[in-house]
């Protein structure tokens, strides 16, 4: 298995994922934007868009679906929760929520405020897509104020979906907006010995 890394960007899910999981795995480290700073990377994904996940002949280039992989794939592990357990659904919900709808608005803020050049930066884009984010995390601080992660009363893939969405908020400075429930989750999921695996691989 090998996994193509950007430090701190979406990849970082399935990393943590790998290292929950103390799968066996080769790390291939690039800088930001890899379609540019990676020579041959387009040849891996044409989309040039990170992270890759490469196992045998299948390449897979979203994150939280290489997350849901390897769970599925190399388990059984208690980081997937199975189809005839409670939670299930709402396991399903957080792994496409944690992208489609916390880690998009993200993405319009962080390249309005850093990636583009400044005369093409646009506030406005900013502060409507942060207020985007923080609205739809309402669900994930209602979620927590009676349980420690998110379904199946344990921790779960789910947790490392949703929790990088939260973690990337630091990069942006979000985090200081965060409410109780998440500032307490997010602190204890950045202690797990995964989570700090992870994020001293190079």
């Amino acid at each position: 298995m090998k996994l193509y890394h950007c430090k701190n960007s979406r990849s970082l899910r399935p990393l943590w994922t790998l290292e929950e999981m103390q799968l066996d795995y080769e790390l291939v480290t690039m800088n930001f934007p890899p379609r540019f700073e990676h020579d041959g990377y387009l040849d891996v994904n044409p989309l040039g868009t990170v992270p890759s996940f490469v196992d045998g002949g299948v390449t897979l280039t979203e994150s939280t679906a290489i997350c849901h992989y390897l769970a599925e794939k190399y388990g059984p592990t208690p980081l997937a929760v199975a189809s005839d357990e409670i939670g299930y659904g709402e396991y399903l919900n957080w792994l496409y929520r944690s992208d489609a709808t916390l880690t998009f608005p993200q993405t319009l803020v962080l390249r309005y405020t850093r990636l583009e050049p400044e005369e093409r930066r646009v506030p406005q884009v900013v502060e409507d897509y942060t207020k985007w984010y923080l609205s739809r995390l309402r669900s994930v601080e209602s979620a927590l104020e009676d349980r420690e992660y998110l379904c199946a009363d344990r921790f779960t893939i789910a947790d490392i979906a949703v929790g990088y969405a939260l973690f990337m908020g630091i990069s942006l400075g979000l985090n200081e907006y965060y409410k109780p429930n998440c500032q307490r989750y997010l602190k204890s999921l950045m202690e797990r010995e995964g989570f700090i695996k992870a994020m001293a691989c190079k």
